[in-house]
């Protein structure tokens, strides 16, 4: 890396407005990363509403912008090129990054590159730690999880990935049922410290069937009956009772990842090294567990900093650049998308439609 770029990096694809600056001459300098939560607007309904989050997004975009600019003292002028998640995400969000990536794109004579946002989860360990390809990434998140199989900026293979909810999403169901406040992650993961993870023998799905696919929506659907059970026969729902419940399912979600990795993991000795990102991979029992798995397979194991982990426009601004660097230019046509799988030739988890395969 000889010339120097200064990239502005943009993200909106579900509930955090993010902006960064990433400077790459020599090595990856990350000049800034800021990032503008929603949590409070969506509280009262339990999960994010996308026509508030899309709202939310045309109104903080350009101070999320201008806010990274100026904590990397640079100025707009400076900037070389513009990232912008295009997809896939809630599309009112999508869309409203991409418009403003391309009026900053047109004003400032930029070049402009759509960024999948799975892709910059992918590709985080470039950035953090600069591992070389190929590398097994394990993409966990609220609204997918997956095993990739990375041997380039653009060359992505599916091992296997959820056929249903995403552990990110159980984890939100699952306090909303226990009637634990959002974002579910987090919650659950202090409750779970106060727990007994032995007191209810949850279902551990799809562990009796070979491949690397994962279903979480039982799992949710046992903890609702647990919970329906316990208050039919006591008359409600204790504190501790919540704890055991929170322990039982973030065991129940650690023992499946686990041996879904050690699937992965199997038959490939040319891995680099084992990486995690998304941001279920903040969880540190989770991570414990994907590490000890590593250890075994004698594979290093990596995890993004934690800021690096949840939705943040620093991956967008390298995904960017490993984009930029391999030729990749959009014009004004550039297009928001919903969906967007990183592997193009297997056969969706979910199905598809009108729009496309899910991711």
């Amino acid at each position: 890396m000889t010339d120097r770029l200064t990239i502005l990096g943009i993200e909106s694809s579900c509930d955090d407005t993010a902006a960064a600056v990433l400077r790459v001459e020599d090595g990856a300098e990350l000049l800034s990363s800021v990032v503008s939560g929603q949590t409070d607007l969506h509280e009262a309904y339990g999960g994010v509403v996308p026509e508030i989050a899309a709202r939310a997004h045309a109104e903080r975009l350009d101070l999320m912008v201008e806010q990274a600019v100026e904590q990397a003292g640079v100025t707009l002028a400076e900037i070389d090129v513009i990232a912008v998640t295009a997809g896939p995400g809630l599309i009112g969000g999508v869309l409203s990054g991409v418009m403003c990536a391309k009026g900053l794109a047109m004003g400032l004579g930029v070049p402009l590159v759509g960024v999948n946002h799975l892709a910059g989860h992918a590709l985080t360990p470039r950035l953090t730690d600069g591992v070389g390809f190929p590398y097994l990434m394990l993409l966990v998140s609220g609204g997918h999880c997956q095993f990739l199989r990375v041997d380039g900026p653009d060359d992505f293979t599916r091992l296997g990935g959820t056929i249903d909810d995403a552990p990110g999403e159980a984890f939100d169901k699952v306090a909303k049922l226990l009637g634990l406040p959002q974002p579910g992650g987090p919650v659950v993961e202090q409750a779970a410290a106060k727990g007994d993870p032995k007191r209810f023998p949850l279902p551990r799905p799809l562990l009796d069937r070979d491949g690397c696919d994962m279903s979480f929506s039982g799992l949710k659907t046992a903890v609702l009956r647990t919970r329906d059970g316990l208050v039919a026969d006591q008359g409600g729902l204790h504190e501790q009772d919540r704890a055991d419940l929170c322990a039982s399912f973030q065991a129940a979600v650690r023992d499946v990842l686990a041996e879904k990795s050690r699937r992965a993991l199997a038959g490939q000795p040319d891995l680099t090294c084992f990486a995690v990102a998304g941001g279920v991979a903040a969880n540190q029992t989770l991570r414990a567990a994907l590490e000890d798995v590593a250890s075994v397979h004698g594979v290093p194991f990596l995890a993004p900093p934690l800021r690096l982990c949840t939705d943040n426009a620093a991956m967008i601004a390298w995904a960017g650049w490993e984009a930029y660097r391999a030729g990749q230019r959009d014009g004004m046509d550039l297009s928001a998308r919903p969906r967007w799988p990183l592997d193009r030739t297997s056969p969706a988890l979910i199905g598809s439609g009108k729009k496309g395969a899910k991711a």
